[in-house]
């Protein structure tokens, strides 16, 4: 009985001594040991609270007023504000830096303040004032960014330059000036920059256009060229067709001629004859009269001799009977 009281106490003594040293690690917490001379991270849940660091896994906040002097001895004023936070691939610089504590990355950062000091000094002595800016000073702070990592442990988040200003107010003013005429000489360029372009585009659609109306005035002169030539082969086509009918119309009275010279008994059948046989019926004791006109003698002088010459036969044949 004693035996199982005794094993009872010391379950019950390890057990306090477990629940007093051993802790639960939080999702934003870095736990760090020390082993063979090297920082390492606890991955566990569980950690020995006196034999471990833990820190909050956060941001750091950094802010410099910096007094610089740029080339020429001019004075400026430069303003940085940022964060910092633990670099998880430098952890050994950092506690270094910061020490065994919970308040390294704090002592870390006030470290990498003075250290981005150095560096915007370094910078603005080797630059003229008005080639000083905020994002040159940026550029050249983040170039460098790698130097917190590797001697501090810490590592940039954010970083702004608040206020760059020159100290001496009448360098400031002429600053300003300077920096508006650049601004005007620009904005001048610029408009006649848009203005060369405006140019350049109305020539081109002015270009555009002529080219156009040349093509279209070419076209225009072709289709006349094509209508002229169409309605001269129509002239020439109407006057062949002119000619053609009046040859067939030669051709036919050529014929009727032909005929009446080999049968001049047909003559009887002509409207001439015709209207002397209706004159002879209605006036037998009188002459027939035939008046043929000076158009008629000139269209038909080759059919009015043949007819004459019928008329005499007959009458010579009447004679002789």
């Amino acid at each position: 009985m004693e035996i199982i009281l005794i094993i009872a106490a010391v379950v019950i003594v390890i057990g306090l001594l477990i629940a007093f040293e051993y802790r639960i690690r939080q999702p934003d917490t870095l736990v760090l040991y020390e082993s063979k001379g090297r920082i390492e991270f606890r991955k566990g849940l569980l950690y020995p609270r006196h034999f471990s660091l833990q820190f909050k896994r956060t941001t750091s906040p950094i802010q410099l007023d910096i007094d610089v002097t740029a080339a020429g001895n001019l004075g400026v004023q430069v303003k940085l504000v940022g964060s910092v936070a633990p670099s998880l691939d430098h952890i050994q610089a950092l506690i270094r830096v910061g020490g065994w504590s919970s308040d390294a990355l704090a002592h870390a950062a006030d470290e990498a303040q003075v250290l981005l000091e150095g560096m915007v000094k370094e910078y603005t002595e080797q630059s003229e004032i008005h080639l000083l800016s905020s994002a040159s000073i940026l550029k050249y702070l983040n170039e460098r960014a790698y130097l917190l990592q590797e001697r501090l442990g810490v590592e940039l988040i954010t970083f702004v330059v608040q206020a760059l200003e020159p100290t001496d107010p009448e360098v400031a003013d002429a600053l300003r000036q300077r920096e508006k005429a650049r601004l005007l000489e620009e904005t001048e360029q610029l408009n006649q920059n848009a203005r060369l372009l405006a140019a350049k585009a109305k020539n081109q659609t002015d270009q555009e256009i002529a080219k156009l109306e040349h093509s279209l005035e070419l076209k225009k002169i072709e289709l006349d060229k094509e209508l002229q030539e169409k309605e001269v082969l129509l002239a020439h086509q109407r006057l062949e067709d002119e000619l053609a009918r009046k040859r067939m119309h030669l051709a036919y009275e050529k014929e009727e001629v032909d005929i009446l010279k080999g049968s001049p008994e047909l003559l009887m059948l002509t409207p001439q004859a015709a209207r002397l046989a209706e004159a002879s019926q209605n006036l037998k004791s009188a002459r027939t009269v035939i008046s043929l006109t000076p158009q008629d003698l000139a269209q038909g002088s080759d059919l009015l001799s043949l007819f004459q010459k019928i008329l005499n036969k007959a009458i010579e044949s009447k004679n002789k009977a």
